[in-house]
């Protein structure tokens, strides 16, 4: 069988164990003991030298990728447009944030990067002159082989409008260089779980059929999770719809696991629910 769709796991999950009872290569080693082949970085977290480079760096990675096989999945980076109190950013400071990342992601291995800029509302709608902040770098994108993702999470809908404004964005220029990264909180549909953070008990949510008709713009996958029984069941997401969604329509790309559910401070926690979370998706793959 082709394995169109593989696991990856975002090391954002490890956040509350990080530097504290987990380096760098702990993550490698945990990911690759549940068979997870792909890797998400935060820029800002997980490179000691961000928003430099160092040498140093950058071969410690390539050891950790080919010892624990593991591909550099996705870079997640940000453009802090709200950076000064009294100003925005200008487009070239925007674009030089940008462009920088594109050199990093590059020389590491990674090809899609979650890219973040600033939202103006409850929505997490883009700042208004987010056209023109991407089309400036498209063709420095090209140059350094990426492509610019925006993350659509909760408390977005996939019906919000600036989602098929980005559609819309990729359709008019054609580029190849701009995508969509889903995330699957996006399809929450239970807030009333213990442990689960609650946004707002009235949350809206998108359908997993409304997934469908964006799935050619989407590189890369969050596979959210909040809280996982001891069935290896998440209960607040519904999966089995979503993932026999992407398998029937052929998506392929990484499921990133990302867990965003309670904090506990008991070293392992967090490992014990992606292994969780990984064997629910190997029965609903598969493989």
């Amino acid at each position: 069988m082709e394995k169109k769709i593989k696991r990856g796991v975002a090391i954002y999950s490890y956040s509350g164990e990080y530097g504290r009872t987990m380096n760098l290569e702990d993550c490698f080693k945990d990911m690759y003991d549940m068979g997870a082949t792909g890797i998400e970085i935060l820029a800002n977290s997980h490179i000691d030298s961000y928003p430099e480079l160092s040498d140093e760096y950058v071969a410690e990675w390539k050891r950790l990728c080919a010892k624990y096989q593991i591909e550099p999945a996705e870079y997640g980076h940000w453009v802090d447009t709200r950076l000064y109190k009294s100003r925005g950013i200008s487009l070239e400071e925007a674009k030089e944030k940008l462009v920088n990342d594109f050199r990093i992601a590059n020389r590491l291995g990674f090809h899609i990067l979650r890219t973040k800029l600033g939202v103006i509302n409850d929505e997490l709608a883009p700042v208004e002159n987010w056209r023109e902040i991407i089309k400036s770098v498209l063709p420095e994108a090209e140059k350094y082989d990426v492509v610019m993702c925006p993350e659509i999470h909760l408390t977005t809908v996939l019906a919000d409008k600036f989602v098929s404004d980005y559609v819309e964005f990729i359709e008019e220029t054609g580029t190849k260089n701009f995508g969509l990264n889903i995330d699957l909180s996006v399809f929450q549909n239970r807030f009333d779980v213990p442990g689960v953070v609650v946004f707002n008990p009235d949350c809206k949510h998108s359908q997993p059929e409304e997934i469908i008709p964006l799935l050619p713009y989407v590189k890369c996958i969050h596979a959210k999770f909040n809280k996982m029984d001891d069935s290896f069941n998440e209960l607040t997401i519904p999966y089995k719809e979503v993932i026999r969604i992407l398998k029937d329509q052929g998506w392929e790309g990484y499921l990133l696991s990302e867990y965003e559910g309670e904090k506990k401070d008991v070293p392992g926690y967090v490992s014990h629910e992606l292994r969780k979370h990984h064997v629910m998706l190997k029965r609903m793959l598969g493989y």
